[in-house]
């Protein structure tokens, strides 16, 4: 499975418009991903130190569910650097498009750099 970081942004700002102190949640976006897509991709967070939550499994289904305790300070780092319209469509057309090798950490020095200059700080 790729790395789909339009689905990614979207977890990443639905996690964070969870109010505080709900507890255990999940998200699920039935109307353009599946369940299994957006729980891999859950997972990645939670991996990469974004996300605070735990994944279930099931040896012959997979990941059966996921329960998000919000995100982590780097993943409020992260929302701060992706929840511009501007700055996300440009990392789509420079960063993100398929002809480009990049790793996350990249793309995140990236993203730390395009919040700076629109903010006149470089």
């Amino acid at each position: 499975m790729k790395r789909d970081f339009d689905l990614i942004r979207k977890i990443v700002i639905a996690i964070a418009a969870e109010p505080a102190g709900s507890g255990y949640f999940s998200v699920s976006f039935p109307d353009e991903y599946d369940n299994p897509t957006v729980y891999e991709h859950i997972e990645m967070l939670i991996e990469a130190g974004l996300v605070e939550g735990e994944v279930s499994r099931s040896i012959d289904m997979g990941i059966t569910g996921i329960a998000i305790r919000g995100l982590t300070w780097a993943g409020h780092d992260f929302l701060d650097s992706i929840k511009d319209d501007t700055i996300w469509q440009k990392a789509k057309t420079t960063i993100l498009k398929p002809t480009v090798s990049f790793t996350f950490s990249l793309f995140l020095e990236w993203l730390k750099a395009e919040a700076k200059a629109k903010l006149g700080i470089l």
